[in-house]
């Protein structure tokens, strides 16, 4: 029997349209996500991040690139589940490789069931990234769906490259400058948190070119924002047991996990820019030191600190100059219910999220 067909999306608001998205998603995670044996082993531990929940928003940001963009948001869907599938599977290696304890309001896979079953469980998402972006073969023509596969391909090596920079940082105990910092930003999330969402949305909706640049452009800053903004929440929500929603839930992680994990955030480089020299010298032993070695009087030093120093409230102006920047990047675009969610999206995500 046929599955029955997808509900309209509903831009009429962005609670709507996110809520819409997500049945989406989800109905379609349900249907591609192996079940049967090895479960203990592999299958159950592949399905728990997709179905902790989460925003949904890199693949609402592609379906709404490819409506604005003049062209059927079904016939984005597979690559905006296979992009939400990328998340899930960055989502445990990102775990494993920061040593983190809490991953949407639950411990992290790895502390559940060990590095090596959570690294192969990480491993199989990505191989069904793959899977789901054949469907496009059928669905837009061969060469088409190549075309898609490559844009893909491109956003997976510069998060690669971002992570393998916020890494390497910590593995060296290097303490990176402002141009670094986007450097860094840039590649690691603004490429599939934002641009690249865009950029293929507006590729399967066939947009004119300065549609797609703008677009794009609006993504990265997007996309950028949204992660500076998580920086901050993650010295300043308290809801780690709290699973976050499309628009509403908890932060999800761990208050302070930034700080044992030693890493290199914006809010870093504006303490090392305020503190005294014996503070900054104390912050860079904390940051250098294993997150088993970081004590919760540390974490709580380093939260006093940043709001004391002014840090916490630059990096709050500088979400919202961003935020800005993500809507000057619309303007050469056409007003439509679809621009009008993208700015919603845009001040919430990057200016006014708790969670």
């Amino acid at each position: 029997m046929p599955p029955a067909p997808l509900p309209p999306l509903d831009y009429a608001s962005l609670p709507a349209f996110l809520g819409g998205v997500a049945g989406w998603v989800e109905r379609e995670l349900a249907r591609v996500l192996p079940t049967g044996e090895p479960a203990a082993e592999l299958y159950d531990l592949a399905r728990d991040y997709p179905l902790r929940g989460g925003k949904r928003f890199r693949p609402a940001l592609l379906l709404l690139a490819c409506a604005l963009g003049g062209g059927d948001p079904r016939r984005a869907l597979p690559s905006a589940v296979a992009l939400e599938l990328f998340q899930n599977f960055a989502l445990v290696h990102d775990d494993i490789e920061d040593d983190s304890q809490v991953r949407r309001g639950r411990p992290a896979l790895h502390r559940l069931h060990g590095i090596p079953l959570a690294l192969n469980a990480g491993d199989l998402l990505f191989g069904l990234v793959y899977e789901v972006l054949a469907e496009n073969e059928a669905l837009l023509g061969a060469e088409a769906a190549l075309a898609v596969q490559r844009r893909f391909a491109y956003v997976f090596r510069q998060t690669f490259e971002g992570q393998a920079l916020d890494i390497g940082w910590i593995v060296h105990d290097h303490f990176p400058v402002r141009a670094e910092f986007e450097r860094m930003i840039r590649k690691k999330t603004a490429w599939y948190s934002g641009r690249g969402p865009c950029e293929i949305g507006m590729a399967i909706a066939g947009a004119p070119p300065e549609q797609a640049a703008a677009l794009g452009d609006f993504g990265e800053r997007l996309g950028i924002g949204f992660q500076v903004r998580d920086d901050l929440l993650n010295l300043t929500a308290s809801s780690a047991g709290e699973a976050p929603g499309v628009l509403s839930g908890g932060y999800g992680k761990e208050r302070g996990g930034d700080v044992a994990e030693g890493k290199r955030t914006l809010i870093v480089i504006e303490l090392f820019e305020r503190l005294p020299p014996a503070e900054a010298a104390r912050l860079r032993e904390v940051l250098s030191r294993a997150p088993a070695a970081t004590a919760p009087a540390d974490i709580a030093w380093v939260i006093d600190r940043a709001e004391a120093s002014g840090a916490i409230a630059a990096v709050r102006d500088h979400c919202r100059a961003l935020g800005r920047a993500a809507l000057e990047a619309l303007t050469p675009l056409p007003a439509s219910p679809q621009r009008r969610l993208l700015e919603e999206m845009a001040r919430y995500l990057v200016e006014s999220r708790e969670a």
